[in-house]
């Protein structure tokens, strides 16, 4: 998984009660665009991610 800053993560939920989750990508530490990544989530944590095969990385928005 490669990504850059300012790019969305989406994790998908593991059960049908909870939600998936989303948010925006605000460093890359690791090499060459590799995790783990610093991410703010939609509801405003900030958390360092490691993507697993539930997480798939979405193109910058429109317009930016």
């Amino acid at each position: 998984m490669k990504a850059t800053t300012g790019e969305r993560l989406h994790v998908h939920s593991r059960t049908v009660e909870q939600p998936d989750r989303t948010g925006v990508i605000l460093e890359v530490r690791g090499e060459n665009g590799q995790p783990p990544y610093l991410v703010r989530f939609d509801d405003g944590h900030e958390r360092l991610v490691f993507p697993g095969g539930d997480c798939e990385v979405e193109g910058h928005p429109a317009g930016t």
